[in-house]
Parts: structure tokens; C-alpha cells; sequence
């Protein structure tokens, strides 16, 4: 049974989610304010998979008899300096994120809570792959450096993302 301390970690935790959200649509609207509309497409989509993380952990509550309580979103920082700028900014939103996963695994080992152990193994899996691609895309970007060619073909290519949910 999911003790009360575990249930308050997981809906912070899915408050989170909601922020991460919030911050990847400031990251969209910097680069469409910059005439980026790929990149903005990429954030935009990005705000789809956090939003589709925060349900799964507010059905999870649900589903476990726990009530899903929302608290306001953070303000999210809206100024980056380039569009390098905000992937270096969500690589570390995701590691963040990592940690708060890896705290709320070790709170459910603790506990002995395997149902949430299990649960939690998804989004462990997933924040590797998080991160693993936010740092391509900023090995991508640097490289590219100055070349407004390769930026261009770059942007044409993450404007073509499309967020499909896997369950």
C-alpha cells in the first residue's frame, strides 16, 4: 500500500511534470519569436510527452486511491541567448528531473512499495533516453556552429517531430 509520504512525492512529482511543460512551451515561444519554427515544433511537441507523463502518474495516483492535487506552475524562464541556449537549459531541466525519479525509486524501495517500483521503472527508462537527447541535439547545434545551411536543414528536420505516445 502507497503510504502517504510516497503519494505527496509522486503529485509533486507530477506537478513537475505540468512545470516541465510550462517551461518547454517558453523554449517554443523563444524560438518562434526568433523565426525558428522547427525548433518551436520540437518544444511544442516536448510539451506533449511532459503533459502525457504528468497523466500517467495522475492516473497512477488515481488508480491507487490517492486524490491528484495540482499546485500553480513555477514561471518559467522566457530569455535564452540562442536556440543552443534552451537545449543546454532542458538537458539540465531532465537531469533535474532524473533525480527527482531516482529519489522517488529509492523512497519506493524503502518502502517496499513494488507496484510503484514498477511503476517507476518507466520513467527511469525514459529519462535515459531524455537526456541522451537533448545532449545529441546540443552536439548537433555545435557543430553546426555559424553554418546557416546545416542550422536550416537541422530546424526543417526537427519541425517534422510528432509526439506518439508508448505505453
Amino acid at each position: 500500500m502507497i503510504s502517504n509520504n510516497l503519494a505527496e512525492a509522486l503529485n509533486r512529482q507530477m506537478n513537475n511534470e505540468f512545470d516541465a511543460a510550462q517551461a518547454y512551451m517558453a523554449m517554443a515561444a523563444h524560438c518562434e519569436h526568433e523565426n525558428y519554427g522547427g525548433f518551436a515544433n520540437f518544444y511544442l511537441q516536448q510539451v506533449e510527452e511532459e503533459r502525457f507523463h504528468g497523466m500517467k502518474i495522475y492516473n497512477y495516483l488515481n488508480d491507487r486511491g490517492f486524490h491528484a492535487k495540482f499546485t500553480p506552475t513555477s514561471e518559467p524562464q522566457i530569455h535564452f541567448e540562442s536556440v543552443l541556449d534552451t537545449f543546454e537549459v532542458a538537458l539540465e531541466q531532465e537531469k533535474s528531473v532524473t533525480r527527482n525519479f531516482y529519489e522517488l525509486a529509492d523512497l519506493a524501495l524503502e518502502e517496499k512499495e513494488h507496484a510503484t517500483i514498477s511503476f517507476l521503472k518507466w520513467f527511469l527508462d525514459e529519462q535515459v533516453e531524455e537526456e541522451a537527447t537533448f545532449d545529441t541535439h546540443i552536439q548537433y547545434l555545435r557543430r553546426i556552429g555559424e553554418d546557416k545551411n546545416a542550422l536550416f536543414l537541422y530546424e526543417k528536420e526537427l519541425g517534422q517531430r510528432v509526439f506518439s505516445p508508448e505505453e
